[in-house]
């Protein structure tokens, strides 16, 4: 499944794919591929994630 809510949130706060790998410290792909929904990020990254974007887990990684 997309993570939309990410791809959105990411570009609220108008950074690029390889942007926000920079600051989380992955790769551009990995950043594609978890909005993609075909890459299972671990806690921690989802975490780091959230951190940078300023939102929860829930916000952005719970399926409703």
């Amino acid at each position: 499944m997309k993570n939309v809510r990410l791809k959105i949130a990411r570009t609220e706060h108008d950074l690029s794919q390889a942007e926000l790998a920079k600051k989380v410290g992955v790769t551009r792909q990995t950043i594609g591929l978890i909005e993609a929904g075909k890459y299972n990020p671990t806690l921690q990254l989802c975490l780091s994630i959230c951190k940078t974007l300023n939102k929860t887990l829930d916000e952005l990684f719970w399926e409703e």
